[in-house]
């Protein structure tokens, strides 16, 4: 089914519920557009984390410590 039928046939079903269920399926629609639009954003902040450059120093810093440096380890 392509989108534009998609969305007419959810039309035609919300706009035979009464005044209080269209207002529910129109929240849960915001509430639907809202969490999409988070995982976007936070999708396009992950992408610019790992385009970016501000940690590449890091790559080439030396270990400070090693596994000898440990007291105790864990078992």
């Amino acid at each position: 089914m392509s989108r534009e039928n998609l969305i007419q046939k959810m039309l035609d079903t919300v706009a035979k519920l009464p005044q209080h269920r269209a207002a529910e399926v129109a929240d849960f629609a915001n509430y639907l557009l809202f969490k999409y639009d988070e995982e976007m954003l936070q999708k396009g902040m992950e992408k610019l984390m790992s385009d970016g450059k501000a940690f590449e120093f890091l790559k080439e810093e030396e270990d400070l410590y090693s596994p000898k440096d440990l007291k105790e380890k864990y078992k």
